[in-house]
């Protein structure tokens, strides 16, 4: 069993202000999505059979859909899946797939075909050569692991397929030159738009992209490294983009500045909405982390790197705070010791995936 921590647990709530359902979010390094009411208290959970990687969220009919970690063909690279597996609210299997490279994140679409970033294997030296940027000779034990997003039905057949190598120009988008060449370039988002399109953010070369889903062109695109690579990048209901800036790179601990959520105006790219801590350094996650836009208009945090999740206002006023109390205890190459997550997601008390699932 993990740990708890007597000084986590739900910090502080702002009735009035925050908004009212369950707070669901999967700690990594240990088998269990729980769901946890506005006191912190867990009103359900999910036994998982290994890590995940990264996160599972429910569908709209109140399944569980999470990416497992597989142990072929394995890479040896951050937040490998592997095995997409549907739970329904009692823990029953009713769908999988199995893709050994699936990575990161996976979406079900409105028609409900899936859609995941994977990646593919590449050992010709001559493909290297195409792949700019990082971080000279330092190819991962021979190989360079490029970027694929998979789109697949519900038999599991791909029906649409995009990728990095041939359906973008590379050179555009370099590996930022402190990275390793270990993958080109590390897709930590893949989030479908209303219209169709899909968001793909890649961390190791500082960029967020749009794709037209019928020409596979990149129809938007924004590079800037000022925001210290990014996760969770998403489109909201008014067009804008919402995603969680780290506000370091990838091999920083410990930035001076702190990390940010910010809004911008992809027509302009300009910022419309932005938190950060007070001061700057007292909100900061060098890595994972994410950001859920509510119904109400404030912004579900999730501070992945201490497993801290809080909700604040448009105006930055934090109205609910709750720090994991789930630490890994055993070995794990990886998050020994550790609260960490990679998102986390509210669901209001009359939402498709929770009505009339809770007493």
């Amino acid at each position: 069993m993990p740990a708890i921590d007597p000084r986590s647990g739900v910090l502080q709530h702002n009735a009035n202000k925050s908004t009212p359902g369950y707070t669901l979010f999967t700690p990594l390094g240990l088998y269990n999505t729980y769901l946890i009411d506005m006191d912190g208290n867990v009103v359900h959970q999910w036994e998982l059979p290994n890590d995940v990687g990264n996160y599972a969220y429910l569908l709209e009919n109140g399944n569980l859909l999470a990416a497992i970690r597989t142990e072929e063909e394995n890479p040896f690279l951050p937040a490998k899946g592997g095995h997409l597996i549907e739970y329904d609210w009692d823990g029953n299997i009713v769908w999988e797939h199995v893709d050994h490279l699936q990575h990161h994140d996976f979406r079900r679409k409105p028609n409900g075909n899936t859609v995941y970033a994977a990646w593919t294997k590449q050992t010709d030296p001559d493909v290297w050569k195409t792949i700019p940027g990082g971080m000279a000779g330092e190819e991962h034990d021979g190989a360079i692991f490029t970027d694929v997003i998979r789109e697949i039905d519900p038999k599991g057949n791909i029906v649409w397929e995009w990728d990095v190598l041939t359906d973008m120009d590379k050179d555009d988008f370099p590996i930022d030159p402190s990275v390793h060449r270990h993958e080109y370039a590390h897709a930590n988002t893949i989030s479908p738009c209303p219209n169709g399109d899909v968001i793909v953010n890649w961390r190791y070369n500082n960029t967020m992209a749009m794709i037209d889903y019928e020409t596979k062109k990149i129809k938007w695109s924004l590079r800037d490294i000022a925001y210290g690579q990014h996760h969770d990048v998403q489109m909201l209901e008014n067009g804008n983009i919402l995603f969680f800036a780290n506000g370091a790179d990838v091999h920083i601990h410990g930035p001076e500045t702190g990390s940010q959520v910010v809004e911008i105006d992809p027509a302009t790219n300009e910022e419309v909405w932005v938190y950060q801590g007070t001061p700057r350094r007292s909100f900061v996650s060098w890595f994972i982390s994410g950001c859920q836009r509510l119904s109400s208009g404030n912004t579900l945090i999730c501070e992945g790197l201490w497993g801290r999740l809080f909700e604040v206002t448009p105006e930055g006023e934090i109205v609910w705070e709750y720090v994991s109390p789930y630490f890994v205890e055993y070995e794990h190459p990886a998050y020994t010791g550790n609260n960490i997550m990679f998102r986390c997601y509210r669901y209001t008390s009359d939402s498709p995936q929770i009505q009339g699932r809770l007493p």
